[in-house]
Parts: C-alpha cells; structure tokens; sequence
C-alpha cells in the first residue's frame, strides 16, 4: 500500500461509519480521491463490500492434496512379484487436507483450497472433515477423479511402497486459486504442499511477499521437489526431510555435518525458518538465529507412520501461530508426531487443545 491508503485503512479502522465526504475533510482529500482509494482497498481486499466492513485476518488455508487412503497392511514378510495377505484400512488424507483436520482439531479457524472430483470419494472427505474444515474454497471438477493414495506396510508400520493417483492437482493452477485472492489476501498463514504445480506456487509465494502473510511450504515427496520454487525468498517455514533436502539442493547427506550445511544452504536461498526432518534421529532447525538439534520422541511401538510428518508440521505452525518460541513450537511438532505413530489413524482422534494443555502442565 502507499501512503494514501494507510491514511485512508487507518480511518476506516478507527470510524468505519464516517461518510466519505467526512472521512475526506478530515483527511484533507477530495471526496474522488478518497472513493478512488477506497475502491483500490476493496480490489486489494483491505476493504470488504461498500461497508467499509474490514476483514479478520485468522483464518489459515492450507492449500494441495486431499485423497483417499487406503492402507495394505501385510501379514508377515513382505515377499515381491507374488501375493501378500494383508488387511485394509480405509481412510481420508492428502498433506494440506491433513495438516488443516491437525490444525482444526486444536481449535484454529481452517480453510482447505483443492480440487476434488464429482464422486463418492470427495464425498467422503467432505464429511470426515467438515467438523474441523471449511470447504467453502473447494472446487468439483467434472471428469477428474479426487486423488487417492494407497500404502503398503509392513508389519512394523513401516512404508513399502505408496500408488499415488494425483492428475487432478495438475488442474491447481493459477487461475482456480486467484479467484480466492481476496481471502487468501486476509489470511493468518497459507500453507501450500507440492501437489500443486509450480506456477501455483510461485504465484502463492508472490502473494504472500506482497501480503506479509506467514507462507510455509511442505514437500509431499522428492519427485515433486521439481516443483519448488528457484529461491525461497518470502517463505517464512521450509519443511523438508533428507530426500527432499537432497534433491533440491543436488547433493548427499551422509554425515551429520551434512544436514547442517543443508539447513544453511537452504537458509542462504532465502526462507527464514528451515526444519530438516529425521525420522527417529529428530529434527535440525535454522534461522538468523543459529542452527539447533531437537531429539525424537522415543516411541516404543509403530503401529503406523502415515500422517506423522503432517501431525508434526501442524503442530510446530499451530505453536509459532499462537506466539510459541520457536523451540517449544518444534517440540510440540515431535510430541505430536510421536502420538501420530502410535494410532493406526492419518490423523489422531483425540488430538486437541485440552489435550495439549495437559501435556505441556506434565
């Protein structure tokens, strides 16, 4: 904004009911002027509707992938090229669908931005969600299936191999997602997975800069690394694991020395907060301020890996959202995550701000 309309912002914040010609004495403009300025708040989105009304800047969107999982459970060793016994489970998941259920069920106001498509599936997912996400941003698309993932895990909750079916998050592009401008303009934070393609994110990670709006973004897999963005310039959380790490920054992580070096690298591209995660060996974390080693949480039994890596990032953003230091965020991400193993659910039922409370009270 320039000078003129923080003036004008600033006497709609203090008397939204001031006539414009009232509003123009005061701030010794002529009333044209005044009303071309307030016409370039509401395109901006400063302004909501001839009211002056102004928007709540709480709102979290989280932006990608919402599928449906199905999970193989194998009955003993995994054997190739023959048949498996196994059991499945079916639930609902995706990586932006997923950290929004974290994020909503410890009480934030949720909004999801994807695509699904007209069958049972996206009905699916709508109703599991709907009590912790809102769906107003949600687009059907005729002829595309909504995406699936299936797993296969071995008895040690472990991942063998993941199908993933995600075509219609190629229709993710910049021109679905500026329709939502003006509520992604008033967001709290955007949160963007990398099931969208590139000029999505690129064009997320502009508006941001240009908003000062919190931008995180969560790699779902290395494949899609490609997707990122050349410079991390306005990206204010990166979270990535080794092979993500590894594939966008062209090198190899084989000894502790190289995990910090990856941390800097991708701090000197341009992100302010960098999380390298570790699996069972924990996190390594940068900003301006240095660089820090968080330990997992020790957990005795996997019964399921699925999700963890969502239930961490949702925690950790719902910590700094909520004036959390950074460290205590990323400790509330590893407690989460460690509780996420220990349920054969995606996302854990009895997460919750109450439960949190306790927690941090032992």
């Amino acid at each position: 904004m320039n000078e003129k309309e923080r003036l004008v912002l600033q006497a709609i914040m203090e008397n939204p009911y001031l006539s414009q010609q009232e509003m123009a004495t005061n701030l010794s403009m002529s009333r044209p002027s005044l009303a071309n300025t307030i016409s370039t708040l509401i395109k901006k989105g400063e302004v909501i509707g001839r009211a002056y009304v102004l928007p709540e800047k709480n709102t979290i969107i989280a932006i990608g992938g919402a599928n449906v999982d199905r999970k193989f459970h194998v009955e003993g060793n995994v054997q190739l090229a023959t048949s498996n016994p196994a059991t499945v489970t079916e639930s609902v998941g995706g990586v932006a669908r997923n950290i929004a259920e974290n994020l909503g069920r410890l009480g934030n106001e949720v909004k999801l931005l994807t695509v699904l498509g007209q069958d049972q599936d996206a009905v699916k997912i709508e109703q599991h969600s709907t009590a912790f996400i809102q769906f107003d941003l949600v687009e059907k698309l005729t002829n595309e299936s909504t995406g699936s993932y299936s797993a296969v895990l071995g008895e040690d909750g472990e991942l063998v191999i993941a199908l993933a079916n995600m075509a219609i998050y190629d229709s993710l592009l910049p021109a679905i997602i500026s329709k939502h401008e003006a509520s992604l303009s008033n967001a709290k934070c955007i949160i963007v997975d990398l099931n969208c393609p590139k000029e999505t994110v690129v064009y997320l990670q502009q508006l941001a800069f240009e908003r000062d709006i919190s931008f995180v973004i969560v790699p779902v897999s290395s494949p899609k690394m490609n997707r990122m963005p050349e410079n991390l310039s306005g990206v204010s959380y990166f979270i990535c694991n080794r092979d993500e790490a590894e594939t966008y920054l062209k090198l190899s992580l084989e000894e502790e020395a190289h995990y910090e070096e990856a941390v800097k690298q991708l701090l000197q591209k341009g992100a302010e907060h960098v999380i390298l995660t570790r699996g069972e060996y924990g996190v390594i974390a940068g900003s301006k301020d240095g660089i820090t080693r968080f330990n997992a949480v020790n957990v005795e039994q996997i019964v399921d890996v699925t999700g963890a890596g969502d239930a961490f990032v949702s925690a950790f953003l719902h910590g700094v959202l909520h004036q959390e230091s950074f460290t205590e965020a990323i400790k509330f991400g590893l407690y989460n995550s460690a509780q996420t193993l220990k349920m054969d659910s995606t996302v854990r039922t009895d997460l919750s701000h109450n439960e949190i409370t306790k927690w941090r009270e032992q």
